[in-house]
């Protein structure tokens, strides 16, 4: 019975106002009587955190932590990309005829993930994609994967569909119906990429470090603009946090590519470790 109601449920929850509701819930100062409740539950490790544990003033503050900068060492060199955020891989592999995959028979559209744009999502077509699954548990600040310079971004307002198993399962094109916030990054040799923040059920918003942009506005509009004074920014270096987890996918449009060993689908992932390398 529970299976059948669920994936019914999930479809007729007032997803956008309940998560503007928690996001004002974990940022009550009343939260932070949950934070060591919440790190013995989901097994955090305090010790790479940035500051000690009693300085949080609220459990939406804590969930957006930074850690020490030896916590997460970013892999060397000029031609290889590192991950992102901390997470599991749920899907990876290439972009054919403009599809990417969600699930086991289920897949979406390059176009429809990034705002209807063909001619932004043709760049993409014969490319590569992976998508990263972050849980409550893991760190959920985002970081660059490249080296390169910060071009464009994309708003575009949603549902907020849960992104875990339940969601996946059982709503077709889920990242394509789900808020998003798509950071555009051109490089000098890699190529260009797209890095992909979805919003999900009970994620407050996602914020970005290079302007003012956020997910879950109220009567929010698509908005693409450029970035002011296109910034620069080295590997590794912080671009966003989500507030509460959610998932990224990264596009990339050169195929000349391959994945490090041992990056496949249901691998934990550290922000910075290696994950593809350029192959001429």
């Amino acid at each position: 019975m529970r299976k059948k109601i669920l994936p019914v449920l999930i479809h007729r929850l007032p997803q956008n106002a309940m998560s503007r509701t928690m996001g004002k819930i974990t940022a009550s100062r009343f939260s932070r009587l949950a934070i060591q409740r919440y790190i013995r539950h989901y097994q955090i490790d305090s010790t790479v955190i940035e500051k000690p544990v009693n300085q949080y003033r609220t459990l939406k503050e804590f969930f957006c932590r930074r850690l020490k900068p030896e916590a997460r060492p970013i892999a060397p060199g000029d031609h290889v990309i590192v991950s992102p955020v901390d997470g599991t891989v749920s899907q990876l592999g290439d972009i054919c005829e403009g599809t990417l995959i969600q699930a086991k028979g289920k897949q979406f559209d390059v176009v429809e993930l990034l705002g209807g744009s063909v001619e932004e999502a043709k760049r993409y077509y014969g490319g590569k994609f992976i998508t990263i699954y972050l849980s409550p548990r893991d760190y959920h600040r985002i970081h660059m994967p490249v080296e390169g310079d910060l071009i464009r971004y994309c708003y575009l307002p949603g549902r907020l569909y849960p992104v875990n198993k339940l969601g996946i399962e059982n709503v077709d094109r889920l990242f394509a119906r789900n808020e998003r916030l798509v950071t555009y990054i051109q490089t000098k040799d890699m190529g260009d990429l797209a890095l992909v923040k979805v919003g999900a059920l009970f994620v407050g918003s996602v914020k970005v470090s290079y302007n003012t942009a956020t997910t879950n506005i109220k009567h929010g509009r698509q908005t693409s603009e450029s970035i002011v004074d296109t910034p620069h920014y080295q590997k590794g270096e912080e671009l966003g946090w989500f507030e509460f987890g959610s998932t990224v996918i990264l596009l990339l449009e050169s195929n000349h590519l391959k994945w490090a060993e041992g990056i496949e689908m249901g691998k934990s992932l550290l922000m910075g470790q290696l994950l593809a390398e350029k192959t001429e």
